[in-house]
């Protein structure tokens, strides 16, 4: 099925996949992967470019990135050299590339963002299999130099000196977390849905069967933000649905398209008087506004009173979280296609400022799908993780799967995370049957 989102449609996703190789001052060595699909639908929203024109312009930016990266000379965790480069490099390497497309329009920073996650994620994992430790075994001292404070800016509600990024995270992750099945806006709910244009491919189409099929607890609901009769009635359509299968939770998403707080204002007061059993149901909302808060600076307070908020694509790093928390947003949207280090850094910020937690997902197939339930896991969310690949693109994920069967197809409404053990992110590449092409690219050595 195509997804469906805000005003966009997919329809196929370009992965980019990285492998890193690293050396330490003695001259040890070790290779890590990362890798992250180049959804621009997402990262760039755009209604005058196409999306061949936006892929193409990221897979471009990759390409510089490759470069920048064998280039970059910094000594030190992957978190400090993910850091260094975020601030040092990536920033005057958008600016170069938008100069180049004066003529056109810019690429944004959360575009930029998602080029460059998969080599933050091969340099994270690259780490741990130096050492020879999971990963996130490795975001304490002695393996850090620097505490929080050297990221982060202390305030009258918490000073990170002294704390790591470990002191954030669980120290016992759980192996089993509920997973959150996203009902795109195209998605046939029953049978007066169906046009006869749907995939007969053996997997579920309407969504009554993919509750069965999969035990799910947790629906995600794209919604419009344009159009408020079809939203509610969308809502409502597919929460009674999830009532008349116990299904447990719901939240909406409005990807970004709402720019007056009356809208989901409405949305909401309407549901608990229509459907009180509904709001019950209703754990968060997502992202209703603009991404760009300092050109938007929406007070949401009033929202935030009647159901937690939280902040997706307008979270590019902490200091956007803390403008949003300033503006009333209760929770944060992590995403491992932000870069790992700046997933972290917002992990640990919002945690010590008592926002909640959520990890979404960017459609991860493959080897994105493991980085991505990792930091949910570790990240203690307020309920589960969102996964959506198996839904859109299974097969894509076949040789990963045959590794870790019980991650990459839902059970009683959970994924399974107890085949991911090792080094790293725990990947078990040698065991997987992957064919991959030829590098797009091969450059030097970090």
């Amino acid at each position: 099925m195509p997804l469906k989102f805000g005003r966009e449609v997919v329809t196929e996703v370009v992965c980019c996949r990285v492998r890193m190789k690293v050396v330490d001052e003695q001259g040890n060595r070790a290779e890590g992967w990362g890798e992250t699909p180049l959804i621009a639908q997402w990262g760039w929203a755009s209604e005058r470019l196409s999306y061949a024109e936006r892929l193409a312009t990221m897979q471009k930016f990759c390409l510089q990135l490759a470069r920048a990266w064998a280039e970059f000379d910094e000594m030190g965790h992957a978190l400090e050299v993910g850091h260094a480069f975020l601030s040092q490099v990536l920033p005057p390497l958008l600016s170069q590339l938008n100069a180049e497309r004066t003529d056109s329009e810019p690429m944004p920073y959360l575009a930029a963002l998602i080029c460059n996650s998969p080599f933050d994620l091969a340099l994270h994992d690259a780490y741990g299999n130096l050492v020879g430790l999971p990963t996130y075994a490795t975001y304490r001292p002695p393996f850090l130099r620097f505490d929080l404070s050297a990221y982060l800016e202390r305030d009258e509600e918490a000073d990170f000196r002294g704390k790591f990024p470990a002191d954030f995270l669980l120290a016992d992750p759980p192996k089993k977390l509920l997973a959150w099945h996203l009902v795109g806006a195209k998605d046939p709910l029953a049978e007066e849905d169906l046009t006869g244009e749907e995939p007969d491919d053996g997997y579920p189409v309407l969504l009554r069967d993919w509750i069965l099929r999969d035990g799910l607890k947790c629906l995600k609901v794209k919604l419009t933000g344009t159009d408020f009769d079809w939203d509610y009635a969308r809502f409502v359509r597919v929460g009674q649905i999830a009532s008349a299968h116990d299904v447990m939770w719901l939240t909406a998403d409005f990807n970004c398209t709402v720019t007056d707080p009356q809208y989901v204002l409405a949305f909401l007061d309407r549901l608990l008087r229509e459907h009180p059993h509904l709001w019950q149901r209703l754990l968060y909302i997502e992202q209703p506004f603009p991404s760009d808060l300092e050109a938007h600076p929406i007070d949401v307070r009033a929202i935030a009173a009647r159901k937690p908020l939280f902040m997706d694509e307008s979270a590019h790093d902490w200091r956007f979280v803390r403008l949003g928390r300033e503006l009333g947003w209760t929770g944060v949207a992590l995403k491992t296609c932000k870069t790992q280090t700046g997933a972290l850094l917002m992990q640990a910020w919002a945690k010590a400022h008592g926002m909640l937690l959520m990890v979404q997902d960017l459609t991860n197939p493959m080897l994105a799908l493991i980085s991505h339930v990792l930091l949910a896991a570790y990240a203690d969310t307020l309920m589960g993780v969102e996964v959506n690949a198996m839904q859109f693109y299974p097969e894509a994920s076949l040789p990963e799967a045959e590794v870790h069967p019980l991650l990459y197809r839902r059970v009683d409404g959970c994924v399974d995370l107890s085949s991911v053990r090792g080094s790293g992110f725990g990947y078990r590449l040698s065991e997987m049957r992957r064919l991959l092409p030829e590098p797009a690219l091969t450059v030097g050595e970090l």
